[in-house]
């Protein structure tokens, strides 16, 4: 996209379930030291109705006491 152009712009909105998405990207990254960069690239969005949506939103593990590594953040993201 050319943002200098003054053109029609598109102005586009993240829904909650988009900013959830940042939020559990936000506390995976500090929980356990690790750049979040990599989790918001890999972020697939999809423009709907409401405004932007995370089609594959990063899960957060409750259940096992391992240390999330930042390979399994990858994982998380293809």
């Amino acid at each position: 996209m050319n943002f200098d152009n003054t053109e029609t712009q598109m102005t586009l909105k993240l829904t909650n379930q988009a900013l959830g998405a940042v939020m559990m990207a936000l506390q995976e990254s500090l929980l356990n030291e690790i750049d979040i960069v990599p989790i918001l690239r890999g972020f697939e969005l999809v423009n709907t109705e409401e405004g932007l949506v995370v089609t594959n939103p990063p899960t957060v593990r409750v259940s096992s006491e391992q240390e999330i590594t930042e390979q399994d953040l990858l994982n998380m993201v293809e």
